[in-house]
């Protein structure tokens, strides 16, 4: 019983911490995982590169999957992935999502629009979102991460209640700049964030317009301010960009826009220390291979 499935890293429109309202869109960068079940009842898991990594999140989206779908089964789930961890690019996210289809792949369970599937990314999405609820890795439920992640494009969603307001599929280029340090989403300080609510409310009204660089941006500086992150990069970014913006938690910066202006972007963002990487959307989301 062997499954095996890749999920989309996302960048940052509207940040849920302060109004529960968040926005992502997804990135051309992914996170595979492998699931091979077994009759032993137990799930163990690992993540290549990370020996000591945390497997909760994934053992977890492994165990929702068989106590909804299969027979007691254990096993084990791998990932591997281009998104940098802790980094505000989704990469728990992607994890879950990845696994979720895995482990929906290996119980020969079909996920899709059809009329032969058996639940549709969105519920499959969901799963992942509660595993990772009860790992303790995210604080909103992350619902607008996992849904860009999973569904490809941007979305808005209402974690809250785990309701999907808006998809659009949009096609940008994007430039990422990634610090060495790394920020927890679990240990982001919520009523900080909480104090922006008013600007956040014009970010979720901008994103439900599909205004969303102007979005981005004003997230960004909401956002690093919040929680404590320098905003000289978006200012950089600004003049050439359509929006930039603090993704997710942070440290990572994101800016869209044309590819010949992220370019001159990217120069000034590789004077400091950290990978800069340009990239694109994607509107295919997660997919099984296998």
């Amino acid at each position: 019983m062997y499954g095996e499935a890749v999920a989309l890293g996302a960048g940052t429109v509207l940040n849920a911490l302060a109004t529960g309202v968040g926005s992502a869109f997804a990135l051309d960068a992914e996170t595979t995982a492998r699931v091979e079940l077994d009759d032993s009842g137990v799930v163990d898991g690992s993540i290549a590169g990370a020996p000591d990594g945390d497997t909760r999140l994934i053992r977890g989206c492994v165990e929702r999957v068989v106590g909804r779908f299969g027979d007691g089964q254990g096993g084990h789930v791998r990932t591997e992935s281009d998104v940098p961890m802790a980094a505000g690019l989704k990469s728990s996210s992607a994890a879950a999502n990845a696994t979720v289809l895995a482990t929906l792949s290996a119980l020969d369970v079909p996920v899709g629009d059809g009329a032969e599937a058996e639940l549709d990314r969105e519920a499959a999405c969901r799963i992942g979102v509660a595993a990772a609820r009860d790992a303790g890795v995210t604080v909103t439920g992350a619902f607008d991460d996992a849904s860009a992640s999973m569904l490809g494009g941007v979305t808005v969603t209402d974690n809250s209640v785990d309701d999907l307001l808006a998809r659009e599929a949009v096609d940008w280029d994007a430039l990422v700049w990634t610090p060495a340090e790394r920020a927890f989403s679990a240990d982001a300080d919520v009523a900080r964030c909480e104090r922006v609510a008013p600007m956040a409310d014009l970010v979720a009204d901008l994103a439900l317009d599909s205004r969303y660089g102007e979005a981005m941006t004003v997230n960004g500086l909401a956002f690093s301010a919040a929680l404590g992150f320098p905003t000289d990069p978006a200012v950089e970014a600004m003049p050439h960009a359509d929006g930039v913006s603090l993704s997710g938690t942070g440290p990572s910066v994101v800016a869209v826009g044309d590819r010949a202006e992220l370019e001159r972007v990217r120069d000034h963002w590789n004077q400091r220390e950290g990978d800069t990487w340009l990239t694109t959307t994607r509107t295919d989301g997660a997919r099984v291979i296998e």
